[in-house]
């Protein structure tokens, strides 16, 4: 069986669909501080509510079930926030993240596939980034991930539990079928926040920054759709299955897209005009975020097949059955 933590957020609960849908066995671990049991419910999997910072909610879990290996997507993942309250994200994403290596350690649990980020490597020194970037977060939500990938790092020498660690950059789309998507609250991501100004939520989108060395002077990002992420994840798990060594890869198209690019593939696809306002840059925001996918197409024999266009359909799609499930 496999244990998904955080299986009923955005990412989590397309993983256990692709999971489920291979033949796996899935049990979804969540506290539902931030993901949706009604997800969860809709993909018809076993779940527990239960927090990884409780370890008798971790314990009983390993207790009950034989986990042959973890998928662990549970973690705050707001830079602002963590900015704000990095007590929270500490005690959070590195405490809970903890508790649950030591149970899996204890019962002979030893391979685990990690939600990373690039945020891991704050500025960036060159692009594309490739695995070998130096690592210098510049916020706490980065140094959590980052200080997990250490402990992993350690657990794997003296306990033999292997890590697969997965450094993604931008994020978008939802499931073609339109089954699960992106739903949170508030929304903090680009693709839905500009989709749901074109729904007429009220709210004008802000384009932070139009002053940057790029082709439009705007932010250059890497979006990756999420179909195609967790079909990394299902490699990854495969390749620990199959005996591989604890590893890091990223996960990227090895293109960027701009902030405008990104508004007008959402206007194209909407076939509407889309309010938006021009705001001064935000601290800490690079110029230009994108991934040397390279390692993962060697190693795994990964590589993104979907384009802008079809993760911004896939979220437009979603967007609008979550509006009308909400009215």
């Amino acid at each position: 069986m496999i244990l998904v933590t955080g299986g009923a957020g955005y990412i989590g609960s397309h993983c256990v669909l692709k999971l489920k849908e291979a033949g796996e066995k899935v049990l979804v671990f969540d506290n539902f501080s931030t993901g949706h049991i009604e997800t969860v419910q809709n993909l018809g999997v076993e779940f527990v509510k239960g927090d990884l910072k409780n370890p008798s909610d971790i314990n009983a879990v390993f207790d009950d079930y034989k986990i042959d290996a973890v998928v662990h997507f549970a973690a705050f993942s707001q830079v602002g926030e963590s900015v704000k309250e990095p007590y929270k994200y500490f005690q959070n994403n590195v405490c809970g993240t903890l508790n649950l290596l030591d149970v899996m350690v204890k019962h002979d649990c030893k391979k685990i596939v990690f939600s990373s980020t690039a945020a891991t490597y704050g500025e960036p020194v060159y692009t594309p980034i490739d695995e070998n970037h130096p690592q210098k977060p510049i916020n706490p939500y980065g140094e959590t991930k980052l200080t997990v990938e250490m402990i992993m790092d350690d657990f794997d020498k003296a306990y033999g539990l292997k890590s697969v660690r997965l450094r993604y950059f931008n994020v978008a789309g939802a499931d073609e079928s339109g089954r699960i998507g992106e739903w949170h609250e508030p929304e903090t991501h680009l693709v839905p926040n500009v989709l749901k100004a074109a729904l007429g939520s009220g709210q004008v989108f802000k384009l932070f920054g139009d002053d940057y060395d790029t082709k439009d002077g705007t932010c250059v990002r890497d979006y990756i759709d999420v179909n195609d992420l967790i079909d990394a994840h299902i490699l990854a798990l495969k390749y620990l299955q199959d005996g591989g060594d604890t590893n890091v890869f990223n996960l990227g198209t090895k293109t960027g897209s701009t902030v405008k690019e990104v508004f007008a593939a959402c206007e194209n696809v909407t076939g509407m005009k889309i309010p938006y306002e021009i705001c001064p840059r935000r601290e800490g925001d690079p110029a230009i975020l994108v991934a040397d996918n390279t390692k993962a197409l060697e190693i795994f024999g990964w590589q993104p097949s979907r384009k802008l266009q079809n993760s911004v359909q896939s979220a437009w799609n979603w967007e609008q059955i979550l509006t009308n499930r909400n009215k």
